[in-house]
C-alpha cells in the first residue's frame, strides 16, 4: 500500500474545474452567438454600443468588487505579520539544499546569509550543479573560504530525470543529505539571521509537515527588475496571504520549503515532481494529501527580481499565469480581481466615459495606495513610487489576458506545453 494517503478531493476538484471552463466557454459562447443576433436584428453599431454597455457594467462591478478585495487584502497583510514567530524547543541538525546554476546577481550576498545563522544545531549546506565548470562553483569557494568551519558538500552531476531542472539537481543532491530534517533553497534567495530558527520552531508544532516562507521582492538595478518586485510586494505576496487568511488555499512557495526526512520519504520522494513547472504547489498538495499540514511563519525572505528587459518580465509572468490557469483554472479566474484600476479604465473606456465609471478610476488607485502602505510596513520593503502599483495593475492585466491564449511556456531557453496537471511536455520550435 502507498505510504501517500489520498484522500480522493484533489480528483473531485479538478474535475468541478473542468466542468467549470466548460461551462464557461459555454457561456462565451452565448455571448458571442447574443451579440450575432443583435448585428442581424439591428445593425452592427447598434448591438456593439449594448454589448460595450454590458460589458462596461460588468468590468465597473468586477473593479468596485477589486477594491473591495485590496482593501481587505492589506488589512489581513498587516495581521499576518504581526504575529510573533515561534521558537524551536529543539535545534535539531538540518542539511540546506541550494541547487545553483550560474553567477547570478547578488549570488554571493544570497549565499552568505545562510552561513550567518543565529541556529545552535549542526547545519550541512549542499550545493549541487549540473556541470562541473559552472561559474557559481568560484563563488561556492569563496563562501567556503569565508567560512571554513562551515559544513560544505558540493554535487556536480549532469544527470536528468525530466524537463524540471531544478528538481533534477536536488535528486542528484539528496544522496549525500545527511540530516533528517531538509531546508530546500533557491540560489536567488536571501534570508535574515532568524530565518531558520523560526522555520525549525514552525515545523517543530503539531501535525506540520511543510514549511514555506513568504518573500518580498528584492529588485536587480534596472526599471524592469523594478516593476517585477512591485508585482512580488503588492499583488502576489497579498494574494497569498489573503487566501491562507481566508482559508481559500494552502499554498506551497518553491524558493524556501522545510521539511523532515520522513515526510519526503511518505510523498514518494521528489521523482513525481520532475515533469512538473510548478513543483512546488504539486509538493504542497502531495504533503496535504499525506495528512501533513503547510505553514508560512509570520516573517518575509527576500526573492531576487532580476529581469533585464520587458520581455524577460513578460515571459516570467505569463509562464507562471498559464501554469496556473491549468493547474487551478478558477482560482486564476478569480484573480482578475487583482486589477481594480485597469477593470475601472476599462469600465471608463467601455462606457464613452459614461459619468456613473469615472469615480471607479480613483478609488481603485486609492484602494492600491492602501495597500501598498500596509504592504511596505508589514514587509520592510523599500519604497517605491506610489504609482508604480497602479501601472503594474494594469500591465498585469494584460498578462492576465493573453494567459488565456496558449498553454505553451517557455522556461530556460526552452519551449513546453503546460497540461491540466501541471506537466511540462517538450515543443521543438522550427
Amino acid at each position: 500500500m502507498s505510504s501517500v494517503h489520498s484522500t480522493g478531493a484533489e480528483p473531485e476538484k479538478r474535475a468541478g474545474y473542468a466542468g467549470i471552463a466548460r461551462f464557461g466557454w459555454l457561456v462565451l459562447l452565448v455571448v458571442l452567438v447574443s451579440a450575432a443576433a443583435l448585428v442581424v436584428r439591428d445593425g452592427a453599431w447598434p448591438a456593439v454600443r449594448l454589448l460595450a454597455q454590458g460589458l462596461a457594467m460588468l468590468c465597473g462591478t468586477a473593479a468596485l468588487l477589486g477594491c473591495i478585495y485590496t482593501l481587505l487584502a492589506g488589512v489581513l497583510v498587516r495581521r499576518f505579520f504581526a504575529r510573533e514567530p515561534v521558537e524551536p524547543a529543539n535545534c535539531p541538525s538540518v542539511t540546506v539544499v541550494r541547487p545553483l546554476h550560474g553567477d547570478e546577481w547578488s549570488l554571493q550576498r544570497n549565499l552568505e546569509s545562510f552561513f550567518q545563522q543565529d541556529y545552535a544545531g549542526p547545519v550541512q549546506f549542499l550545493f549541487g550543479v549540473h556541470d562541473s565548470s559552472d561559474p557559481a562553483l568560484r563563488v561556492v569557494e569563496t563562501i567556503r573560504q569565508l567560512y571554513p568551519d562551515a559544513h560544505i558538500d558540493v554535487v556536480a552531476d549532469a544527470r536528468l530525470y525530466g524537463p524540471n531542472r531544478k528538481i533534477s539537481n536536488i535528486l542528484n543532491m539528496l544522496p549525500q543529505a545527511r540530516h533528517d530534517v531538509f531546508v530546500f533553497a533557491d540560489s536567488d534567495v536571501s534570508v535574515g539571521p532568524s530565518w531558520l530558527r523560526h522555520a525549525v520552531g514552525a515545523l517543530e508544532q503539531p501535525d506540520v509537515g511543510l514549511v514555506t516562507c513568504a518573500y518580498r521582492g528584492e529588485p536587480a538595478p534596472g526599471c524592469w527588475s523594478l516593476l517585477s518586485s512591485v508585482s512580488v510586494n503588492y499583488q502576489f505576496i497579498p494574494g497569498v496571504v489573503a487566501g491562507v487568511s481566508l482559508k481559500l488555499a494552502h499554498p506551497c512557495l518553491g524558493p524556501t520549503i522545510a521539511m523532515r526526512r520522513s515526510t519526503l520519504d511518505r510523498i514518494g520522494g521528489f521523482e513525481p515532481f520532475v515533469h512538473h513547472l510548478a513543483e512546488d504547489y504539486e509538493i504542497g498538495r502531495a504533503v496535504r494529501n499525506a495528512g501533513e499540514k503547510i505553514v508560512i511563519p509570520p516573517f518575509v525572505i527576500s526573492h531576487a527580481c532580476v529581469e533585464r528587459d520587458a520581455a524577460c518580465l513578460v515571459g516570467h509572468k505569463l509562464r507562471w499565469g498559464r501554469t496556473i490557469r491549468a493547474i487551478d483554472p478558477l482560482g486564476h479566474l478569480g484573480s482578475a480581481l487583482m486589477h481594480p484600476v485597469a477593470l475601472s479604465v476599462l469600465a471608463v473606456l467601455l462606457s464613452g466615459a459614461a459619468a456613473w465609471s469615472w469615480p471607479a478610476v480613483p478609488l481603485a488607485v486609492l484602494a492600491q495606495l492602501a495597500l501598498k502602505r500596509q504592504a511596505d510596513r508589514a514587509l520592510s520593503t523599500r519604497r517605491s513610487a506610489w504609482w508604480l502599483p497602479a501601472l503594474w495593475d494594469i500591465a498585469s492585466f494584460g498578462v492576465f489576458v493573453a494567459s488565456f491564449c496558449s498553454r505553451r511556456v517557455s522556461w530556460r531557453g526552452f519551449s513546453f506545453n503546460v497540461d491540466s496537471e501541471g506537466r511540462l511536455s517538450p515543443i521543438e520550435d522550427r
